[in-house]
């Protein structure tokens, strides 16, 4: 809806500007159908025969309406004149009746119906309600019954009920097939932010447009779906054959998360208790003991102290994050709150702690990214509802987008103020935090509570604000500094001098940033990348990357840290931040990356990026033809790998 929507553009536009790879928009676009089409085969495929069957045994059938006994039919029948007919609108295709309007990711039947009388062949187009239940469940006492199977959950598609009473929506006719089919749109906003005299409403109208869509850039087919049929729909869209592509079974495999809603615990990850680190436990309460943990009562005094890293899911967010903000709120010693948001949730206790604040006279200042993809709808429905109540609410800087997570709070402590900082990975969002893995920092050192107050000077106010006296920030000094960090482990490598870099991140594409790697590995630097997503560079390749690796993680939870690590000669430095490797992070995006001070928190992050280098079961290698091999467990116990690995992290001498 995004990437290959603009690739078209693009290509509509005659843009020969070539990628670092040396690809143009076109070739982009033929590669992608070439490696896309058979994993989506792959994945059908797999529903279809694995996961399927697998879902029978446990009593949860999805049956396809030939399938069904009698019974089974006449209920159906009466669930479709009752609740199914009366909203459908079946819509003609013929010189008289244009090609009908059809939605971003709506399935849809395309029939083909013959007239008695002419004994002509006619299309039509039915749209299937995404208002009703994608799959209609039958009752308890129609259910699948099989011996030692209790019967949990049976249903049928709702686009296969429709088609086989297609006769009542085409009185008179003769129904000769229906085909499922299903078209994804061009959704990205095309915002002039120039020419805009306020970006509120302006992004409301490019959401108006949304709804409507963009121009088509995919055609979902079933693969029974005649080559005559296949093309009047291509014809119609002005779509190539690569925009096609073919599935067996059902269409639109997302709306199987309706599965996800069944209380069958024994088919569900263990319920993740969180915890809370130990610097937040009184009298850094062990958490064996007998009975409730306690927590400190006062935030700020356990962060006078030294800093406080979270690690979520495994530190709670309610009880971190979220309090630290809601404890601010009402502090009657908070003089302001200053937070970003870029994504939250629909029922947030972030903004209702801001709204609080607020309320209770606080200068509160909240930077919502109107632009964060997919969420902008939100997004300003919560802007307009903190306006509402006094927040001091800025929508961003003009060509880029503010996805730095961090909090700034203001408060007079014995005749003088003190700055309190949280500096993050994640957004703000309680939601995701239960499955995202992100890291944060609690802080009040004086540094970075100046940097803190100067970047949302940036943000909020005019600034050309060029340095930093701790933060990493991107458009700013982000890329450099990052640069200058690797290349100072390969001016030590070059020295003879062990050298070390691991960083944790979602994505890297970056040539620059790909390029530097290379020049380093060629000196002798030793690197690890654990990369969950998309990952431009190749490891491992001879004169080139020898001393490069690669993994992704893809477990329980989405990997979603950025966690890097430099060797240098020993004096350690780690640093965590929203950013990835990526031009639109490094150059298109306000993020921020903080260097860790404390040596037992760095040591905490250090650990988890030695166990993740040690996983054997969730790791994948990334080869250096661009494939990846899941790793297999070794004769070594988890333990023993993880302390391997942590070892060579603090080797200080090579």
């Amino acid at each position: 809806m995004v990437r290959v929507a603009a690739l078209k553009q693009q290509v509509e536009a005659q843009v020969t500007k070539l990628t670092p790879d040396g690809r143009s928009p076109q070739e982009q676009l033929d590669l992608i159908s070439q490696r896309l089409r058979p994993m989506v085969m792959q994945q059908h495929k797999h529903f279809q025969q694995a996961l399927r069957p697998l879902l029978a045994t446990q009593g949860i059938y999805l049956l396809d309406y030939i399938d069904l006994n009698q019974e089974q039919r006449t209920y159906l029948q009466h669930y479709f004149d009752e609740q199914i007919f009366p909203v459908l609108t079946p819509l003609a295709i013929d010189p008289g009746h244009p090609f009908p309007y059809i939605s971003n990711l709506s399935l849809n039947l395309a029939v083909v119906i013959k007239d008695p009388v002419t004994e002509e062949d006619l299309y039509a187009r039915v749209k299937v309600p995404n208002i009703l239940p994608r799959f209609l469940q039958l009752p308890e006492e129609l259910r699948v019954q099989q011996k030692d199977i209790p019967a949990i959950w049976t249903a049928v598609p709702l686009e296969q009920v429709i088609a086989h009473n297609l006769e009542t929506l085409f009185p008179g006719m003769n129904i000769q097939e229906y085909y499922p089919f299903r078209i994804t749109r061009d959704t990205d906003l095309e915002l002039e932010e120039d020419e805009a005299d306020d970006l509120l409403l302006a992004i409301e109208q490019e959401l108006r447009k949304r709804r409507f869509g963009g121009s088509i850039v995919r055609l979902e087919v079933h693969s029974s779906m005649p080559e005559t049929v296949r093309e009047m729909l291509r014809q119609e869209m002005d779509l190539s054959e690569n925009d096609v592509y073919e599935a067996e079974g059902i269409l639109c495999l997302r709306d199987l998360f309706t599965l996800a809603d069944l209380s069958i615990p024994e088919l569900r990850d263990p319920v993740w208790t969180s915890t809370v680190p130990s610097r937040l436990r009184k009298n850094g309460d062990s958490l064996l003991k007998d009975g409730p943990i306690e927590l400190e009562e006062d935030f700020f005094a356990v962060i006078r102290k030294h800093d406080v890293m979270v690690h979520h899911p495994y530190h709670s967010f309610s009880n971190t994050v979220q309090r630290f903000i809601t404890q601010a709120a009402y502090d009657p010693d908070v003089l302001a709150i200053k937070m970003t948001l870029y994504r939250t949730s629909g029922d947030s206790p972030i903004v209702n702690a801001l709204i609080a604040a607020a309320e209770n006279g606080k200068q509160v200042s909240a930077l919502v990214e109107l632009k964060a993809r997919f969420d902008e709808e939100n997004n300003i429905n919560w802007a307009r509802k903190l306006e509402s109540v006094g927040v001091h609410v800025v929508y961003g800087l003009v060509g880029l987008k503010t996805h730095t997570k961090v909090v700034l709070v203001v408060r007079r402590e014995e005749g003088r103020i003190r700055r309190y900082v949280h500096i993050g990975t994640g957004n703000y969002n309680p939601k995701t935090a239960r499955l995202y893995t992100d890291v944060g920092l609690l802080s009040c050192r004086e540094e970075l509570g100046a940097d803190l107050t100067d970047l949302f000077n940036y943000l909020t106010g005019y600034s050309r604000q060029q340095s930093y006296r701790q933060l990493l920030v991107a458009p700013v000094n982000l890329r450099d500094r990052m640069l200058t960090l690797i290349r100072r482990e390969t001016a030590h490598a070059r020295e003879g001098c062990h050298a070390r870099i691991v960083a944790k991140m979602n994505a890297l594409i970056d040539p620059y940033i790909i390029a530097t790697l290379y020049e380093a590995s060629q000196a002798g630097v030793q690197i690890d990348l654990i990369v969950r997503g998309m990952c431009c560079l190749r490891p491992q390749v001879p004169g080139v990357s020898d001393n490069i690796r690669v993994i992704s993680i893809v477990g329980r939870f989405l990997e979603h840290s950025r966690i890097f690590y430099f060797h240098n000669k020993g004096q350690e430095e780690v640093l965590i931040g929203s950013a990835d490797w990526m031009p639109r992070n490094l150059d298109r995006r306000v993020e921020a990356v903080v260097p860790v001070q404390d040596s037992a928190i760095a040591k905490d992050l250090q650990e988890i990026l030695g166990i993740m280098l040690a996983d054997n079961r969730q790791a994948w290698d990334l080869q250096p033809d661009g494939r990846y091999v899941q790793r297999r467990p070794t004769g070594d116990s988890p333990e023993q790998s993880s302390q391997r690995i942590l070892m060579e992290l603090a080797h200080q001498h090579g």
